[in-house]
């Protein structure tokens, strides 16, 4: 596959390709035919850029194209017009295999219905994206295991989904998109499933991952967990109307810590002493 050079990097200059934005848009433009005629645009004239361990929302109400955003960014679909660079690599024209093939090297995805083998074990779930690679099952299964380590289940890798929570199949799912070492991990609506508790401890294991460089495009139609990101790019009728960072982001950890730990309530002892 021949690489072209990204937007992003100077002309005569070689580069370094950590400066290079993981993901580099050129006026995306996306239209869908509907029974042969009407034409339906679903994004129109997107620009946009995402650099090497930002951690980037996407925002906006049902139909203003962040899903279709998602899919064009995921190379799970291609644009009617317009650019896209995937870590330095022009996809934007990629055939069908070709396109697959950089998905499946660069991009971890994070679904909010986990998408889990249900008969399988946390390990060959994780490990499954490898079979693919041509590793040995030893070696697949070593890499997973160091995977779900890594997001706190390194006591849970012969749990089914069944035997697991909610946030620990969420936990699951997301070893699952890291273990090939993606350059871009995209999570559409990763706390959709979750209740609010369970929402802060995967919103944390987000942010530890952001933090050690990880790039992540999070897309959720919830404020409140848009929150939890650096920047927040909303659309609207298939557009950018805005691209701002997020003041004042929330920490997931502390928040998880004050759940844990709740303040004492005042005068709780003395009631304790009456009652006894």
């Amino acid at each position: 596959m021949t690489v072209q050079r990204a937007p992003g990097s100077e002309d005569g200059q070689e580069g370094d390709a950590r400066a290079l934005p993981v993901i580099a848009v050129r006026e995306l433009t996306k239209v869908y035919i509907l029974g042969g005629k009407t034409r339906v645009p679903a994004l129109q004239g997107v620009s946009l850029e995402v650099y090497p361990g930002e951690f980037v929302a996407i925002m906006g109400p049902s139909g203003s194209g962040k899903s279709t955003f998602m899919n064009l960014v995921g190379c799970l679909d291609r644009p009617t017009q317009g650019e896209y660079w995937l870590a330095g690599n022009l996809v934007s024209r990629l055939s069908t295999d070709k396109l697959a093939s950089v998905r499946n090297r660069l991009v971890g995805f994070v679904f909010q219905g986990f998408n889990l083998l249900g008969r399988a074990t946390a390990l060959r779930n994780v490990a499954l994206p490898m079979v693919y690679a041509g590793l040995s099952r030893r070696e697949r299964e070593r890499r997973a295991r160091i995977v779900l380590q890594l997001v706190g289940l390194g006591d849970r890798v012969h749990h089914r989904p069944a035997e697991l929570s909610g946030g620990q199949q969420q936990r699951v799912a997301i070893a699952r998109a890291l273990i090939n070492g993606p350059a871009l991990l995209l999570a559409d609506e990763p706390t959709g499933n979750l209740d609010s508790h369970t929402s802060v401890e995967i919103m944390g294991v987000l942010q530890a991952l952001n933090e050690q460089g990880l790039t992540i495009v999070l897309v959720t139609h919830d404020p409140n967990i848009a929150q939890y990101a650096r920047r927040r790019v909303t659309f609207l009728d298939g557009r950018v109307v805005r691209d701002e960072p997020v003041l004042n982001p929330r920490s997931a950890l502390e928040e998880w810590n004050a759940l844990m730990n709740p303040p004492a309530i005042e005068g709780e002892g003395a009631v304790k002493e009456v009652s006894s």
